[in-house]
């Protein structure tokens, strides 16, 4: 009995091996058969857009030559989903111009995007975007699936979902039937809301998106109003209120509001319409191009003149609250092409220089630049006074009037000078030029920095970047800082004797370290000085002195005086002996320095000066009266009036004091 037992034991156990080892082969088997797929990664062209593309996170491999120009990007660093996945990567770093895998990633919509230029790629500026996107190497993540097939937003399947989900709230199911899928990603038992909201990623915590909870309600219903409702929508169907006017730009009528957001017009239309940029805020500068349209040019190289502004354009990322640019053809005589304030953005500017037709006749570079200095830049004309002012003169060969006169008096009108070259005189044609080394007589430094030469016409695309640098650099263009550039400036020192010898050495550092602030030349900033006390002197005028050098030595030697204060006289003879002989197109200003209260009327002697342009600051030290500061200043009293207690404070007062003067000159439009 025992035997049988153990037997039969044995064989359970045999069978029981013979059952894992069986199933053991079998799971290699059934391994062997179910084989992962091998992931392949999606190739995407250089246009598409990242909001085109549902997927939240995906790797995509971009093919070369996505650094032109018209694969439009926006923002840096963080990139608005308007723009172009491939052309991002290439401002980023990730890529160079011969494509390869990126890993792209969406991410919350930011409140504004700068543009920058890097990579040989130019980004724009954007105020805000719904949606952002981040682009790093194409190495995937551990434990993260790629999608190997993309999932786009395409035109057709948003205009029928979003018909579909239109209907389904205007005709409800009947009760108890089953409503049928609605959309191509296979979503079953979805909702009228529900169906409406896949043509959209579903929001995630990184996207920052809020999610609907709102059942299906009537079209139109209140509770679909957000703050950045726009005009006409798609899901109203009528005109609904805005709780935020001021972000209207941003949304183009004609928006179609789903459960994951707002989808713009560009969405469901096959015609993009591009984002509003408000211009790249690190170039804010009034610009105005004076073409040549003369006869000798040809039309071919008339052409290619035109392309180089279009390539301007495109990169300079024009807007509002960035640069502004206008057109002026010369030939015989100037015209304007279009305005600053015609086109406010890259792309209309483009199609404008596109329109552009030849002139013809002579070259004649003085007068056009003549013509941009009396009318050009007005505020008419969209000039914003904040701004500097800058005209880039673009001459084939040589002029065939004089332009150094005409560029000194734009020069001493606020306006930077820029000339560029193309094709210059040779040895053998010098004798037919009009005026000898030109452009080193047109523009404010002989440096080599405000005039490009081209040896070539199809050459001058290579200067776009090159002059753009220039341009948009203004704290290094002395030309640019108008504020201090074109002023004539008066120093009214008060000699009497309660100053003193050591107090008055104090008042004259305190004129040279505001002396030093500015380009002095006869071009430039002009320094003279008077110095009162009962009497009046003119220590040095405005023509005396055309070095920083010999202006500051100049103050040096000025020797103190003593006597009373008479402050009305001095201010009367100020504008009598040293701002009579200020230029025309000078800005006049005059800085008063005194330490008590005057012996005469200052009230009149200080309405005449105000009537005649001279912008009064008033600096009183220690018993000097501060009603009387202020009738001296120029309205607002408390930006041009500054009391000091005492004289070895007198320094501290200088930044304030220019920069004063610089905000003052930048805010008012030049004529």
């Amino acid at each position: 009995m025992g035997i049988v037992v153990l037997t039969m034991k044995a064989s359970v156990i045999e069978m029981f091996l013979v059952l894992l080892v069986t199933g053991i082969h079998s799971n290699k088997d059934m391994n062997k058969k179910i084989k992962r797929p091998k992931f392949t990664v999606p190739q995407i062209n250089c246009d598409v857009k990242a909001g085109k593309i549902i997927n939240p996170e995906f790797v995509v491999k971009c093919p070369a030559g996505c650094q032109d120009p018209k694969y439009h990007v926006y923002g840096t660093d963080i990139y608005a989903s308007y723009s172009s996945v491939c052309g991002a990567a290439i401002h980023s770093g990730v890529l160079d111009n011969s494509g390869g895998k990126i890993l792209v990633r969406k991410v919350a919509g930011q409140s504004g995007y700068k543009g920058s230029y890097s990579n040989g790629v130019q980004s724009l500026s954007l105020p805000r975007w719904r949606e952002s996107f981040v682009v790093s190497e194409g190495k995937p993540q551990k434990g993260v699936t790629y999608p190997s097939a993309l999932t786009y937003s395409s035109a057709k399947s948003l205009a029928a979902k979003t018909g579909e989900a239109t209907k389904a709230y205007q005709k409800p199911p009947v009760p108890g039937t089953t409503a049928q899928p609605v959309t191509p990603m296979q979503v079953t038992g979805a909702t009228a809301t529900e169906a409406t909201a896949t043509s959209l990623p579903k929001p995630s915590p990184s996207t920052g998106s809020t999610t609907s909870s709102l059942g299906p309600q009537p079209v139109g219903h209140r509770s679909w109003e957000l703050d950045l409702w726009s005009t006409s929508s798609y899901a109203s169907g009528h005109h609904s209120p805005r709780a935020n006017p001021g972000e209207m730009d941003l949304w183009q009528p004609g928006s179609v509001l789903l459960d994951a957001g707002f989808v713009p017009k560009e969405e469901l239309s096959t015609q993009s319409l591009e984002p509003v940029s408000q211009g790249d805020p690190n170039c804010k500068v009034d610009l105005s191009f004076l073409i040549d349209g003369s006869s000798s040019i040809g039309k071919r190289r008339f052409r290619i003149q035109k392309q180089f502004l279009a390539d301007v354009a495109q990169a300079l990322d024009i807007g509002p609250g960035g640069p502004l640019m206008g057109v002026v053809q010369y030939g015989d005589n100037p015209a304007a092409q279009f305005n600053l304030r015609t086109h406010v953005n890259s792309r209309d500017l483009k199609a404008a220089i596109e329109k552009i037709t030849q002139r013809g006749g002579l070259s004649n570079a003085g007068r056009a630049i003549s013509y941009v200095t009396k009318n050009f830049f007005s505020k008419a004309n969209g000039n914003r006074g904040a701004a500097p002012n800058v005209a880039v003169v673009i001459v084939d060969g040589w002029p065939t009037d004089k332009v150094e006169e005409a560029s000194r008096f734009a020069r001493e009108s606020g306006i930077n000078i820029f000339f560029i070259t193309v094709e210059g005189a040779t040895e053998n044609e010098k004798q037919y030029v009009t005026e000898p080394n030109f452009s080193n007589k047109a523009v404010c430094r002989t440096n080599g920095f405000y005039s490009l030469n081209v040896q070539s016409w199809f050459s001058l695309h290579k200067t776009v970047q090159p002059l753009l640098k220039r341009i948009c650099d203004t704290d290094r263009l002395a030309c640019s800082k108008t504020c201090w550039n074109s002023a004539d400036i008066g120093f009214v020192i008060d000699g009497s004797s309660s100053v003193g010898t050591g107090n008055f050495r104090t008042v004259l550092q305190f004129v040279a370290n505001i002396s030093k602030e500015f380009e002095i030349s006869e071009t430039d900033t002009r320094i003279g000085a008077v110095q009162y006390t009962y009497e009046q002197r003119l220590e040095f005028g405005f023509e005396d002195h055309s070095t920083k050098a010999d202006i500051l030595n100049a103050i040096k030697r000025v020797g103190y005086w003593s006597g009373g204060t008479s402050t009305g006289a001095a201010i009367n003879y100020a504008l009598e002996q040293l701002f009579k002989k200020s230029k025309p197109n000078k800005r006049k200003l005059m800085i008063l320095i005194t330490d008590g209260r005057s012996y005469d009327d200052v009230r009149i002697p200080s309405m005449v000066a105000h009537h005649k342009g001279v912008i009064t600051y008033a600096i009183g030290v220690a018993w000097a009266a501060q009603d009387e500061l202020e009738v001296i200043a120029t309205h607002p009293a408390n930006h041009h009036s500054f009391f000091v207690d005492e004289f070895d404070n007198l320094h501290k007062f200088v930044p304030k004091v220019i920069q004063n003067i610089c905000t003052e000159f930048n805010s008012q439009p030049r004529n």
